[in-house]
């Protein structure tokens, strides 16, 4: 991808965002009735919702696409543009009212993400990145810490992770882990 197409596909992954914003703005967190797929994994009318209105937003010619909410078409798999997204990252959380939600979107080309975007509605956080172009919060320029080690850095881990004893290799570790998230049951 160029620059200048770069540019245009983080345009539409933003404004594809900024869509699925607004259909939050129709269900209270923790007020939202779920049903449950296979594995006992939740999903709410606005999963659903916010998939229908990305795939809106973002599909566009021959590009393929792949969405937790929608039945995989392998076809995606010959296309050289494919659209990933998770439409409700963090059901558990957004059927409890806990706001460590958020919708995700990225653009890979060629098998190779090039560019991406995550917005939590319920904190009003933005993230925005390409390769080539860097990345945004909030509108703002961001980057990655440039640390060489991770001496102090924190490490966000799903509390059912930690529960299950996958961090305690890491006890002693010269960074902190911060649980986030529900205790799953499964």
């Amino acid at each position: 991808m160029t620059n200048l197409s770069q540019a245009e596909t983080l345009e539409r992954i933003h404004s594809a965002l900024e869509a699925a914003r607004a259909v939050f703005q129709r269900f209270t967190p923790g007020q939202i009735a779920a049903e449950y797929k296979s594995g006992h994994d939740p999903v709410t009318e606005a999963d659903t919702t916010v998939d229908a209105v990305l795939r809106r937003e973002l599909l566009r010619g021959d590009e393929g696409w792949l969405s937790e909410e929608s039945v995989d078409d392998f076809s995606r798999l010959r296309k050289g543009h494919v659209w990933i997204v998770d439409p409700l990252d963090g059901t558990r959380e957004f059927v409890a009212g806990v706001p460590e939600f958020c919708v995700s979107v990225a653009m890979v080309e060629d098998g190779e993400p090039v560019a991406g975007g995550i917005c939590n509605p319920a904190t009003n956080e933005l993230f925005l990145g390409s390769l080539d172009l860097g990345i945004t919060y909030n509108g703002k320029i961001a980057q990655a810490s440039q640390k060489k080690n991770l001496e102090g850095a924190v490490v966000l881990a799903s509390r059912s992770e930690t529960k299950r004893g996958e961090w305690t290799q890491f006890e002693g570790a010269p960074f902190k882990v911060r649980e986030m998230g529900l205790w799953r049951t499964n």
